[in-house]
């Protein structure tokens, strides 16, 4: 028998032959009750990052005159061997998500349990009771050579095989709404048509109902309210499709304080997600290259970016830190430039800015790893000889989420160098990333192709004793603002690690007293964009000679 193993190590059965049938009676019979409650029926394919939240949303609304619940949601996951067991923990109101908001967990107890009006399932013949199909199938963009997303492809098979399933098994009324991020024009060039080639075999002459709106789902303590509570674009197919998902989700979310953005196409709100995301990760790219200017020329880029933040159309600059992670910013330009060629089938060379903003922050972190090269043979130390201790395994401060974090490229840099690395994160249990670095994301998928010796890194875990991490290390770089260690002293962290250390801040984490300090106590100290540093060094080294 296959089984199906969570992340705390629980084993469960995958489905047989015989269950599927027996399920979806179950199925059936809960909800013919349900609608004879006047209440709709919504799926949720998908129970990831975001199709698990949005499931326990769409149940936890209520209508707004009665106050009752008016939404029956049944969350599906594929039962694959690396994923079934979501379904069972989700049916006993555990969230399948780790979240730093303890809203999520609340929200998917109380409406599995106490609500009644979310369950999970694996069979695919749920769609066939569905009113409300929301896709949450991840569509992802692997890059086939670091630095160079022109010659990466959009994955999307997992999309394009979910659609032609839920053709195949709709009733011709049901709403088709993707949530997932996807490459321009794959609601209309993709989705439309291949709904309609499976509605056309089944003999229904009717047009799908087919919408698009994208998620801004923002992992950490604002987790829920980033879908309930936030702005929403939509359009859908057509005009019947448009009404229909612009009632659902005035239905399920907080339009009256965040009001919903209608689009004429589907095409223009897959485009508005792009951009959205793009024009950040641009951003950050176009500070990377002043980045660089301030460590050559003695200038803190920190405190460059505090002067300009002061002028209010400016407030929402961000240092670029060791790259952009998370699942979003460092894919999702990758996937209107592929869809320009491969689903418009423009052959120009139309993209100039978005691809080359990608290749940069993909690499930023390539250069930090320079920093702690520089700043170990400053101490006549090499990297190969080195223990180097990162603080900060997550993509960004204070939560869990290690997708695409700058962490990882430092990691796999230092050990195709050969240095022994210790990683603290007091938010990440699992870096699956290299625990699970051979199949995850999926085969073939892992960043580990890029870099030589990184076979070790199966076994690499995450400490979370920081005391542990410090002790005996030659290298310390703090690679995310996590609120743990912005206040850490430098006087403590040298007594833990037992002598001067390499300090590498990638993230303006050190102020410049903490800097004075950590030279004062014989350690070397480099930052990403800060070149002000060497000034006070020699600051330190001058009054020491007086």
């Amino acid at each position: 028998m296959e089984y199906s193993v969570s992340p705390d190590g629980e084993k469960y059965p995958l489905p047989q032959m015989e269950d599927y049938e027996k399920e979806f009676d179950r199925l059936k019979k809960i909800t013919d009750e349900q609608r004879s409650l006047g209440r709709e029926i919504v799926v949720v394919m998908g129970l990831g990052f975001v199709g698990a939240v949005m499931a326990a949303v769409v149940a936890d609304s209520t209508d707004k005159q009665t106050r009752e619940a008016k939404k029956f949601v049944i969350g599906m996951q594929r039962p694959s061997s690396r994923s079934f067991w979501k379904i069972p923990k989700f049916n006993t109101g555990v969230s399948p998500v780790k979240a730093e908001d303890p809203e999520v967990d609340e929200l998917i107890s109380r409406c599995v349990l106490e609500r009644k009006n979310l369950i999970a399932t694996y069979t695919y013949d749920a769609l066939s009771l569905a009113d409300v199909v929301v896709v949450d199938v991840q569509c992802d963009f692997l890059k086939q050579d670091l630095g160079n997303c022109t010659t990466g492809k959009a994955e999307i098979a997992a999309l394009e095989e979910s659609i032609k399933i839920i053709g195949e098994k709709i009733q011709p009324e049901c709403l088709v709404l993707i949530e997932t991020t996807v490459p321009p024009g794959t609601t209309e060039y993709i989705a439309y048509p291949t709904l309609k080639k499976a509605f056309a075999a089944r003999g229904i002459k009717k047009e799908p109902l087919l919408a698009h709106s994208y998620e801004r789902v923002m992992p950490g303590k604002d987790y829920v309210k980033s879908i309930r509570d936030f702005w929403r674009v939509c359009s859908g197919i057509n005009e019947e499709s448009k009404k229909k998902v612009e009632k659902f989700l005035s239905d399920v979310l907080n339009v009256n304080d965040y009001p919903l953005t209608v689009l004429d196409k589907p095409i223009e709100s897959e485009t508005a997600k792009i951009v959205e995301n793009s024009y950040r990760a641009t951003i950050l790219a176009f500070l990377d290259e002043w980045s660089n200017f301030c460590e050559k020329n003695g200038v803190d880029l920190i405190k460059v970016i505090d002067a300009i933040k002061v002028r209010p159309t400016h407030s929402n600059m961000i240092f670029p830190g060791p790259g952009i992670g998370g699942y979003c910013l460092p894919k999702d330009g990758g996937l209107g430039v592929w869809s320009y060629r491969h689903l418009m089938g423009f052959e120009d060379n139309n993209f100039k800015i978005t691809p080359v903003a990608i290749n940069i922050n993909d690499t930023r972190a390539l250069h930090a790893v320079q920093l702690i090269r520089d700043a170990l043979r400053n101490m006549g130390k090499i990297v190969a000889a080195s223990v180097v201790t990162v603080l900060g395994a997550s993509y960004r401060e204070d939560v869990g989420d290690t997708r695409y974090s700058g962490s990882e490229l430092l990691v796999r840099k230092l050990a195709e160098m050969g240095a022994d690395v210790r990683v603290h994160d007091p938010y990440v249990e699992h870096w699956w990333e290299f625990e699970s670095q051979d199949t995850y994301p999926a085969i073939g998928a892992s960043w580990s192709r890029f870099f030589r010796n990184q076979e070790g890194l199966t076994e690499l875990r995450i400490n979370n004793d920081l005391e542990g991490s410090l002790n005996g290390c030659d290298a310390v770089v703090l690679a995310v603002r996590h609120k743990e260690y912005l206040h850490l002293d430098p006087e403590e962290v040298v007594d833990l690690i037992g002598s001067p250390v390499a300090i590498i801040d990638c993230f303006g984490i050190l102020n410049d007293e903490k800097i004075k300090k950590y030279f004062e106590l014989g350690c070397e100290v480099k930052g990403l964009g800060r070149g002000h540093i060497q000034r006070i060094k020699e600051e330190v080294r001058l009054k020491a000679r007086q």
